[in-house]
């Protein structure tokens, strides 16, 4: 990476493959370009809904309702498909804001066009046809389960010099992005997949081939009382499996018998029962709730010792599942 000698506020753009020869640097704040897309932003629920495109993206990428996987970080992610998370948000967020597909860059905002780039590492990389062009840059840190989102022009000035990777494609130097770039909310947590608050050996035994899926699910629920489960962490559980949903009612009454009441969202009666209990809970949630004065603690149930309650039949022979 060629070292930067960053152009001022002010000064002109003079880069050899500026898109727009002879542009004047300005701030953000006296960048009419800038402004309208704000001006827009603002009435939005912006973090709000890049939360939700970067969470449809991983779901995409990691596809657990075929593959079982739940971590964008396992040894079984390819770095590619790290990589690709970033590809998949733009359309995402097309599609959450409503933005519709538009030449020259990826969508037109308030009338200004604008780029969509994301990233999964420390930078994005910025085509010959963006420069110079407003970009809304996410980075996304998935060790921490982080994102943010920043506005900015990348003049050709504020990139990096040299050929750029193979398709001529450049990063935005971190002090261009810093003085003026835009951000558009601070560093938001996302939602975390309840599986990864398993243990390796508890993951081990809810993700196996065998047993069978109720049994499978009826130890998840278990490991995880008063956990909100959303439907895809069902899904991955059951990966290839057939109707995962009707194996989950399927073990109500098996979960009764070991002390859980299992609720979803897609019924009033049960979303009211956890609205009592401060837990909202979305179409297709389910969350398993001690029955009253039952212990909550499933190591106190022993629950790697199929979940034993005194006087209850061994769970293989509660759950039969094909």
């Amino acid at each position: 990476m060629a070292r930067l000698h960053l152009q001022q506020i002010g000064s002109t753009c003079l880069n050899e493959d500026c898109q727009t020869p002879g542009r004047r640097l300005l701030h953000p704040d006296e960048d009419p370009g800038v402004q309208r897309v704000l001006g827009v932003l603002s009435g939005l629920p912006v973090a709000e809904n890049f939360t939700t495109a970067v969470c449809a993206s991983v779901d995409y990428v990691l596809d657990g309702r075929r593959t079982g996987r739940f971590d964008l970080l396992a040894p079984d992610v390819h770095p590619g498909e790290r990589a690709s998370v970033g590809a998949k948000l733009e359309y995402e967020a097309l599609r959450i804001f409503r933005w519709k597909k538009a030449k020259p860059l990826d969508t037109v905002v308030g009338g200004v066009p604008v780029d969509l780039k994301a990233t999964v590492g420390a930078n994005w990389a910025i085509p010959t046809e963006a420069h110079c062009h407003l970009c809304l840059c996410t980075q996304i840190r998935v060790g921490a389960g982080l994102h943010r989102t920043w506005l900015i022009r990348a003049h050709t000035s504020w990139l990096y010099r040299g050929k750029g990777n193979k398709d001529g494609k450049r990063g935005i130097a971190v002090e261009a992005r810093e003085r003026w770039g835009v951000p558009l909310y601070d560093w938001t947590p996302l939602p975390v997949n309840p599986l990864s608050l398993l243990t390796e050996e508890q993951a081990g035994q809810v993700l196996a081939d065998r047993p069978g899926q109720q049994v499978r699910l009826l130890k998840m629920f278990g490991y995880l009382p008063g956990v909100v489960i959303p439907r895809n962490a069902i899904e991955t559980v059951c990966a290839g499996r057939q109707d995962p949903v009707r194996r989950v009612r399927n073990i109500r009454l098996a979960a009764e018998r070991k002390g859980l009441r299992l609720l979803c969202g897609t019924w009033l009666e049960d979303r009211m029962q956890a609205e009592l209990r401060g837990i909202a809970l979305g179409p297709g949630d389910w969350i398993a709730l001690p029955l009253e004065g039952d212990v909550a603690d499933p190591a106190q149930r022993g629950i790697d010792q199929a979940w034993p309650v005194s006087g209850s039949a061994p769970l293989w022979e509660v759950v039969h599942d094909r």
